[in-house]
């Protein structure tokens, strides 16, 4: 079982999915957006396809072409019911392929906080993040596509995450991301986050903080979606 994996920044990857994949008995294929593009048979064909997140917005088409083809690709692949996970811009850019407009919302949400989980939700492969802390790093947000089911909101984001079927899921959110690896993406985005005016020492204090509850709802959140899968 093949997964791929595409990068929009090096920092950003599977985190703290990889090694639920691995012991599941999946490869994984990392690309990167923009030099080493799936081809169309492989969004078609791929056994799994993850689409993590960036800083770029899934609207910047004209300044970064190659995210037609990851919308179009993307399109393609949810058209065949192909499993496919998209987390922050991923999640937006399935919104896109699936014809929902992705917008700014107007907020920076940058912090670890736990997502309301709806009914459909709680019932859902999320279950096992009911109140645990995941990380938010996004300004934009998306409206619901025709026939996603809403799982899960935060008061300054509705939209935090939608499934499409049981083969799509689009996660606003990062529960891959793996807290004791958070400098990297505390250097990686000190633009934004100068911009936004986080207090960077309380952020990685927020992080030291999580301990081991992320792993765990991790994992059990990772199993329970590619359990559905089979």
């Amino acid at each position: 079982m093949r997964c791929i994996a595409l990068q929009h920044l090096a920092f950003e990857d599977l985190g703290l999915f990889a090694p639920v994949l691995r012991e599941a008995g999946w490869t994984i294929d990392y690309r990167q957006a923009g030099v080493s593009p799936l081809e169309p048979a492989e969004w078609r064909e791929a056994d799994l396809v993850v689409v993590l997140g960036g800083p770029i917005a899934a609207y910047d088409t004209g300044l970064y072409p190659f995210l037609h083809d990851e919308i179009a690709g993307l399109r393609a692949r949810l058209a065949l019911r192909r499993p496919t996970l998209g987390l922050c811009l991923g999640a937006q850019l399935m919104a896109s392929a699936l014809g929902a407009r992705v917008y700014p919302s107007g907020n920076k949400e940058i912090d670890w906080a736990p997502v309301a989980l709806s009914t459909a939700g709680q019932a859902s492969c999320l279950a096992p993040l009911a109140n645990v802390p995941v990380l938010h790093w996004h300004g934009d947000t998306f409206e619901l596509p025709e026939g996603a089911e809403l799982l899960a909101s935060t008061p300054l984001t509705p939209h935090q995450a939608f499934s499409h079927g049981r083969h799509a899921l689009a996660l606003q959110f990062h529960p891959e991301a793996d807290p004791a690896r958070i400098e990297p993406w505390l250097i990686g985005h000190a633009c934004e986050l100068a911009q936004a005016g986080i207090d960077i020492p309380a952020l990685r204090a927020q992080s030291a903080a999580q301990g081991n509850a992320p792993q765990a709802s991790a994992a059990a959140m990772l199993r329970a979606w590619l359990g559905q899968l089979e």
